[in-house]
């Protein structure tokens, strides 16, 4: 939009609005966001060709180190971009809401729709002539070489009909890798990745490898120390690129420039000095996280607690002001919609609007049971406000004593019609944390991690949690005739009865009852095939050196959480 329509749209929309109760987006955010969400959204071929390049050049490579080389290369490749508006650097692909393609999990789908993607119903992307040649040309290297190809393998007999039939919708976890968590920001910014880099080398150090399992851990520390060069490297790419976009900038945009480049000089490798360092450290973290891996769901956590302090130092330095604090904040809720990902037609059906679930959790309690509003808390929902945009995902922690002016404020939210925010019960989901064997402190440091699921951020976190979508509706047919699906005529579940023959609704509820428990055991069979074969394939180097334990047991996420 030319900038003078642009000027006078937003003039017009602040006129119009004038007594909105959270006030209105500086200028350049308001034209930032605007950029962001008239983008048309491109497949992005870039990081599948760099990653393929990785993948033949290290294939004989332990998979954690040829994981590390993969995103060390895509890192160091893929192109960069600072856009005109932005205060804050980092992105996922080759342009704001492009979506790269993740060739590792699968290219089926992605090859069958490469004609249909701009002609779909709903998630439509485009796509370039020279992309579809890109795929086509990698393609049989990923043929029998991916998440997906090896996950059926892993599949055993009892549970094939399920999945040729397509009864159980199990697309998010074949087609995903590791997702539904926060990692630990309270510690990057606190001890930066330097510290995880000593961490590592220590833990390396004191191997012995005349132990079997020893050698598993030396490759995966060797991973982890390959990974945050590749991280640093990339930050300092952008420093180098914001240094020679400020040699042409006019003077205040020249300044910001050259207070990014520092930043990013610093940030995330040393540990955060400043709000801003803290901010742009978390979101090359959080953008990197979905470079690295194409699970949805990797959420903030706790962000008004682990960036409070950094903030409060600012403003009592007068570094910062509540207007400069709130405008960072929608820049990274802008940046935060950046963040795309392509699925098949299939899934949009269940999953339209291109969903990423980021959470960003705030207010709830501290680890000592006190009420934990800060006056970031405050901010993040004014800028949430400000915004009005569908990621990231916002989530109130509510209990008895909490502030209630602040339970006002996330009331004015909610009246602006956008679903934001989501409110958790902590009278509810602390007990039941502590009830399954969460120690106490941590169960009251938990957020949201995705759409409706909770964890303790930087201690666990789950993948594509419940999406094997079995239709009740159907399982009822089915434990109507003899557990035969209508649908496929195909036997889905023993013969519990027969609806006809049946003398009461008590029979068809144990009938009910029956089939419902057998097809949720072979769920579970297909979901601990999927998960086996995204541990041994597709482990997150940097998503598990963030994750505690990970470093200290010497393993990787996915070994983590299935012990």
């Amino acid at each position: 939009m030319a900038t003078a329509l642009l000027t006078q749209k937003y003039t017009n929309d602040v006129q119009t609005n004038s007594q909105k109760h959270f006030g209105y987006l500086t200028p350049r955010m308001y034209a930032y966001r605007d950029k962001v969400l008239n983008k048309k959204p491109y497949i992005d071929a870039q990081r599948a060709l760099l990653a393929t390049e990785a993948y033949r050049k290290y294939q004989a490579q332990p998979v954690v180190l040829k994981r590390a080389y993969m995103l060390k290369n895509i890192l160091a490749k893929m192109s960069l971009y600072i856009d005109d508006e932005t205060l804050i650097v980092g992105n996922q692909a080759s342009g704001d809401k492009d979506a790269p393609i993740f060739p590792e999990y699968t290219l089926e789908f992605v090859l069958d729709e490469l004609d249909k993607f701009e002609k779909r119903d709903g998630d439509v992307f485009y796509i370039t002539e020279e992309t579809k040649q890109q795929l086509k040309k990698i393609a049989p290297f990923w043929e029998q070489n991916n998440l997906r190809a090896h996950a059926d393998t892993m599949l055993p007999k009892e549970v094939q009909v399920y999945m040729q039939t397509g009864f159980f919708g199990m697309e998010g976890k074949m087609n995903s890798g590791d997702a539904h968590l926060a990692v630990n920001y309270q510690k990057l910014l606190k001890l930066g990745l330097v510290g995880f880099e000593e961490q590592t080398k220590k833990a390396k150090a004191n191997l012995d490898l005349t132990k079997p399992d020893s050698l598993d851990k030396y490759h995966f520390y060797d991973a982890i120390l390959i990974v945050i060069e590749a991280v640093k490297d990339y930050a300092h790419r952008f420093a180098k690129l914001a240094r020679a976009q400020a040699k042409t900038a006019s003077n205040q945009r020249q300044k910001e420039l050259l207070q990014i480049a520092a930043t990013c000089d610093r940030v995330p490798y040393y540990p955060a000095q400043t709000f801003a360092e803290a901010v742009q450290a978390v979101w090359f973290i959080q953008c990197i996280l979905q470079i690295e891996s194409n699970g949805h769901s990797l959420s903030y956590g706790r962000l008004d607690q682990y960036l409070y302090p950094y903030m409060k130092a600012d403003l009592d330095a007068g570094i910062e002001t509540e207007a400069s604090v709130v405008e960072r904040l929608t820049n990274l809720w802008i940046k935060t919609l950046t963040i795309n990902k392509v699925r098949s037609q299939a899934h949009t059906f269940s999953s339209a609007g291109s969903p990423l679930y980021q959470n960003v959790t705030i207010g709830g309690q501290t680890r000592d049971k006190q009420d934990a509003v800060n006056q970031l808390s405050f901010l993040v929902l004014k800028s949430v406000a400000q915004a009005h945009l569908p990621q990231p995902n916002l989530t109130v922690r509510y209990h008895a004593n909490l502030n209630p002016a602040f339970m006002n404020e996330a009331i004015e939210v909610m009246k602006l019609g956008f679903g934001m925010p989501a409110f958790n019960n902590d009278e509810v989901i602390i007990p039941s944390f502590i009830k399954k064997g969460v120690k106490k402190a941590d169960a009251y440091d938990y957020s949201a991690i995705g759409c409706v699921e909770t964890a303790v951020p930087g201690k666990w976190g789950y993948r594509c949690t419940g999406m094997s979508y079995m239709n009740f509706p159907r399982i009822l047919l089915i434990a109507m005739n003899r557990g035969i699906d209508k649908t496929s005529g195909e036997r889905f579940a023993p013969d519990y009865g027969y609806f006809p023959e049946m003398k009461s609704y008590a029979e068809l509820k144990e009938a009910w009852d029956k089939t419902v428990r057998y097809l949720t055991k072979m769920s579970v069979i297909v979901e601990n095939a999927v998960d086996l074969t995204s541990e041994r394939e597709v482990p997150d180097i940097l998503c598990s050196a963030l994750t505690d334990d990970c470093i200290k047991r010497g393993k990787h996420i996915g070994l983590i959480c299935s012990l």
